[in-house]
């Protein structure tokens, strides 16, 4: 057994030491879609986990966001839906808050049975972006921001989403609020249920503001040296939420744009990066950053439109793009501008980092990390520009280049050629498949609207 492999079972060890009243381990595990899979496992079985791995099919990590298998590229029916092993990611073992019976869970990534990493599991894909950087000597320092909405568990008359009632007016939530206190009070509750589970699994939540619809909210994420581990800890915040949520008796949705007249539910990631010493090389004390930045900034710019099939993975995510919405549109870039697709936040100089704008929050994490990455190497070794800064509203016209429907993004995606070499082909055929016949399931359903325009 190696020194990792020891580590990791003192880790379960010691866990079941400081609570020994644990009934069960969650081996759980993030999917193409970002939704939280995985096996209960009792806890005197629970050593198997590190011992031996945790045997799941590699298809369930290619799943639609219904469940449904569609044998993307032969994976799944095709090849006979072999197993591969399920690897504890040392350090994620945790408590859960909000089980009903004492819980623990573990954050797993997928290996073929040889040990090498399955190409299956985004965790992997996202590992492969990041080691590219190490070539550089360089290494990405990363921070999410998550929004959401609340919602009533109880569908209004039209079966569609609603606002819960405050606990406080006992009204439904229906104003505009952006950065209200008044609306944090409300959800205190809520929100410090959060903020202490956040505290268990080791999620560094920071801070909570109400944003641009009634109940919706923001939460930040601190930044860490790791990128898988931001990305982590992104994957952990949203399950948190939506467990916490139903505990408090609402609904928490992630939904890029679950209101049609209201503002969607975006994915921030922040990015900068340090040198061995420790140094941001984005930092050269101007506002708008170094050269370094700028090459970074073009190769975005230059990956985007192959990019937002991964930025927007649904037919849903889409309807977020729309001029005027702080949503962007264009590949532009600013400073202290919240229009444009890459902005640079005013700040400390030491602070100066790249906010990339574009993905919605039902995102899966890992892909869009890997995505952004790939772009972001991409215009550094190639020291791309990025041109001038965008001033003033950088979000009144679409920029005719990007592809702002599902069925054009998927296409670009096919036929770029920047993610190829970071993210791979092979996986990026694979989330292609699986997105396009997740596309056509849900094109095959005849809607209300059909009715009341074509009957």
């Amino acid at each position: 057994m190696s020194r990792d492999r020891d580590d990791t079972v003192d880790e379960l060890s010691r866990f079941l030491i400081e609570y020994p009243d644990t009934q069960y381990i969650d081996a759980i595990f993030v999917d193409l879609c970002g939704i939280v899979r995985g096996k209960r496992i009792p806890r005197e079985e629970s050593g198997k986990i590190y011992h031996r791995g945790v045997q799941i099919p590699h298809s369930v990590y290619l799943l639609d966001v219904t469940g449904y298998n569609a044998d993307p590229c032969g994976r799944g029916f095709g090849d006979g839906d072999p197993d591969g092993v399920g690897v504890p990611v040392p350090g994620t073992l945790t408590a859960v808050p909000w089980a009903q019976q004492p819980t623990g869970q573990v954050l797993m990534t997928l290996a073929n049975g040889d040990g090498s990493p399955s190409i299956v599991d985004p965790r992997n894909v996202a590992e492969r972006a990041v080691h590219r950087f190490a070539q550089l000597g360089l290494e990405p320092v990363i921070a999410f921001e998550l929004e959401f909405y609340l919602l009533d568990p109880e569908r209004d008359d039209n079966n569609r989403p609603q606002a819960p009632v405050s606990p406080i007016t006992n009204q439904r939530d229906a104003a505009t609020q952006v950065y209200s206190i008044s609306e944090l009070d409300a959800r205190a509750a809520f929100l410090d249920d959060v903020v202490a589970s956040c505290k268990t699994l080791g999620v560094p939540a920071s801070v909570a503001t109400a944003e641009f619809a009634p109940a919706q909210y923001e939460i930040n994420l601190h930044h860490v040296e790791s990128p898988l581990a931001a990305a982590d800890h992104c994957a952990l915040l949203r399950h948190a939420i939506k467990s916490i949520a139903t505990r408090h008796g609402l609904g928490a949705t992630f939904m890029a744009k679950p209101f049609s007249a209201l503002t969607g539910n975006g994915m921030h990631l922040h990015l900068s990066l340090v040198d061995a010493s420790g140094r941001n090389v984005f930092d050269d004390g101007t506002e708008t950053g170094s050269e370094q930045l700028h090459y970074a900034i073009g190769g975005l710019q230059a990956a985007m439109a192959e990019s937002l099939a991964v930025f927007a993975p649904n037919v849903n995510a889409f309807r977020r793009f729309a001029p005027n919405l702080y949503v962007p549109v264009t590949k532009d870039w600013g400073v202290n501008n919240r229009s444009v697709a890459f902005r640079i936040p005013a700040g400390p100089s030491n602070a100066r980092r790249i906010e990339h704008r574009v993905a919605g929050a039902d995102a899966n994490p890992y892909l869009v990390l890997a995505a952004i990455l790939a772009g972001v190497h991409h215009g550094l070794t190639n020291r791309l520009d990025p041109g001038a800064p965008a001033i003033g509203n950088a979000c009144a016209q679409t920029d005719a280049d990007l592809p702002l429907q599902w069925h054009e993004a998927l296409r670009r995606l096919e036929q770029g050629t920047i993610l190829n070499d970071y993210i791979g082909r092979d996986y990026l055929e694979i989330y292609g498949a699986a997105k396009k016949a997740e596309m056509d399931r849900f094109f095959q359903y005849v809607s209300a609207r059909e009715f009341d325009w074509y009957l």
